[in-house]
């Protein structure tokens, strides 16, 4: 799904797609409903724009009588801005750097014939994602390489609140772009977007959602 607004229209201030924490909660509930039919194993969550959308999904996908959905956290970082605010443009960097990844023997966690979902916020240059699922895909395959198995039978997900309209400077294999294992909750034009952790205004952030139609 879109948004309707036309940029085109729109004042240098208000192209930037200002996001409510109302609105991030609404895309949720809408992805739950087709997430929940995946019955995933575990939420990956790319830090830090994935964190909050995978903790109010998690809400949304526990079943009574049995246990939440486990999160484990991954940072990466592409952008050489590390001062992220909403006011302030960040300019893309070329490569990833990971800053944090799952320490599988402390966690317990074992992603051989598990589903799994991966979780940021926003689709851009596809570069973070990309890495994201190669690097643990390569996990998946050296477990099973380790307990003596041909294939770990891993299955993987994505879920993102934006896709942005634009050409991606990486790729997703056909096996998650096949309409089942990719879920954007709106696709949007290649624009700033301000997510309401990113501002250190949420009043105006609030009032600039609203006005945009993006709050609830």
């Amino acid at each position: 799904m879109r948004y309707k607004k036309p940029f085109s229209k729109m004042t240098e201030e208000t192209k930037k797609l200002f996001i409510s924490y109302n609105h991030v909660h609404q895309l949720c509930k809408e992805a739950a409903d087709k997430i929940r039919k995946l019955d995933i194993d575990y939420i990956i969550a790319i830090g830090g724009g994935g964190f909050i959308p995978a903790r109010i999904l998690r809400t949304f996908l526990k079943e009574p009588g049995k246990p939440s959905k486990r999160i484990f956290a991954i940072i990466l970082s592409l952008y050489e801005d590390a001062n992220t605010v909403s006011t302030t443009v960040e300019e893309v960097g070329s490569k990833v750097k990971r800053i944090q990844w799952i320490n599988y023997g402390d966690s317990g966690i074992d992603l051989i014939n598990k589903k799994v979902l991966i979780i940021d916020e926003v689709d851009d240059t596809r570069t973070t994602l990309h890495y994201a699922l190669n690097e643990l895909q390569g996990d998946a395959q050296e477990q099973a390489r380790r307990m003596g198995l041909k294939d770990s039978n891993t299955e993987f997900f994505i879920y993102v609140l934006h896709n942005k309209l634009k050409p991606k400077k990486a790729d997703l294999p056909a096996s998650i772009m096949d309409g089942k294992h990719y879920i954007a909750s709106r696709d949007v034009p290649d624009c700033w977007i301000a997510y309401p952790w990113e501002s250190n205004d949420i009043a105006y952030q609030q009032k600039m959602a609203e006005e945009q139609g993006n709050d609830i």
